[in-house]
């Protein structure tokens, strides 16, 4: 079992890593802004400020995920499901704020002011009329209103881990049956969300999201900016927020249930409740990050839920290293950027005559290659690595 931390010390005696995390965001987020089209020189584009931004985001819901396996040892395979309901509960106020200033500007010309049922008539029209309907299913009640929708982000989200988690761990199923479980869990949301009647628009999904309700008199460079540096504070309280959880008896014990569950049960700890406020919790955190992904992103489907993605999720922070929330954040960044890049146009095709090489393709065999690669020779990850140039030094 792990053993406790000295009484005397302080937290950030005891954690000098996020001393220096923060230090390094902080100095990342000024360096960022300084040099965005928003406010600085513009020597990083919109574009690229949107893709840093969206990073962000991914390190946090990896440091949630980093938490319950790294830590806690509960390899879950449906924590991005929890981050895209996060994304459609802000997804469909943002759909719906901007659809509702649209046809209120198209309505305003009419001699006779429209009704209040004849606006809302319009808003579903616009919304749903791509998947043949115009009235607005029951789950948008509360559409109109960003605030509930807000409350929703968090909710929702550790809601449904809070149900799942509880039938699973009373049941106490562990290991392999528990990854397949969260697994399915996955695949049947995935699939309900992409039926047209699932009242979230199918296949379709949100679109249009990047267009944020009050900010119609400033460009994409200052929306971009704006949530690149609201990702940056989530980011940076996501990882306080861990790192004091981990440094915790609560931490030392979470550990414990992942070396030894059953000695830690034999102590007398109710291990299943450990279990359920991890899961839960870390749900609610990537719940957060998907609402604030999505905007950045514009649109979010189904697709965004599926099971590969979590299976993705779990690779960005073994390729890092789990059970040190810094390996999850490099995990995270270094797979998404280079994920940009390869897939984005940054990779220059090679052409060797016979055969000519497009990083789009090979991309995916790539990662694959590095996480067997990590597995076998960096069981640690890169944050192992990082660990071992530190001690040397």
């Amino acid at each position: 079992m792990t053993q406790t931390h000295s009484q005397g010390s302080s937290f950030i005696g005891r954690n000098p890593s996020v001393l220096y995390f923060l230090a390094a965001l902080g100095l990342f987020t000024a360096l960022v802004t300084v040099m965005s089209e928003a406010v600085g020189t513009g020597l990083v584009s919109t574009s690229f400020v949107k893709t840093l931004g969206k990073t962000l985001c991914l390190c946090l819901v990896a440091i949630a995920m980093d938490v319950v396996w790294g830590y806690c040892g509960i390899l879950s395979l449906g924590h991005f499901a929890f981050f895209g309901i996060g994304g459609y509960a802000i997804g469909m106020w943002l759909m719906y704020a901007r659809t509702e200033i649209i046809v209120a500007d198209s309505l305003a010309g009419q001699t006779i002011p429209p009704t209040p049922q004849e606006i809302s008539d319009a808003i579903g029209n616009q919304i749903f009329g791509v998947v043949g309907s115009s009235d607005f299913p029951l789950i948008w009640a509360f559409a109109d209103s960003l605030w509930i929708q807000l409350a929703f982000v968090v909710l929702i989200p550790g809601a449904l881990a809070l149900v799942f988690g509880w039938l699973a761990f009373r049941s106490r199923v562990n290991g392999v049956y528990l990854s397949i479980l969260t697994q399915a869990m996955t695949l049947a949301l995935a699939l309900y969300l992409f039926q047209n009647d699932s009242g979230l628009r199918g296949n379709n999904g949100l679109s249009g999201l990047q267009n944020i309700p009050g900010f119609a008199d400033s460009g994409q460079d200052v929306v971009s900016i704006v949530f690149f540096l609201a990702s940056a504070l989530a980011l940076a309280l996501g990882y306080l927020f861990f790192a004091w959880i981990t440094d915790s008896k609560l931490g030392n014990i979470i550990q414990a249930i992942r070396d030894d569950e059953s000695r830690v049960r034999f102590l007398g700890y109710h291990v299943e409740s450990y279990k359920l406020f991890v899961f839960t919790i870390t749900a609610i955190v990537a719940g957060i990050a998907g609402a604030l992904y999505y905007p950045q992103a514009g649109i979010i489907n189904p697709a965004e839920i599926a099971p590969i993605a979590s299976i993705y999720l779990a690779v960005w922070v073994a390729i890092g290293g789990r059970g040190r929330l810094y390996g999850a954040v490099i995990g995270a960044a270094v797979v998404s950027l280079l994920s940009s890049w390869f897939t984005g146009g940054g990779a220059r095709s090679i052409d060797l005559g016979v055969y000519t090489i497009h990083w789009v393709d090979w991309w995916l065999m790539l990662l694959g290659l590095s996480f067997v690669l990590i597995t076998l020779f960096a069981p640690k990850g890169i944050g192992g690595l990082f660990d071992k140039l530190v001690r040397k030094s």
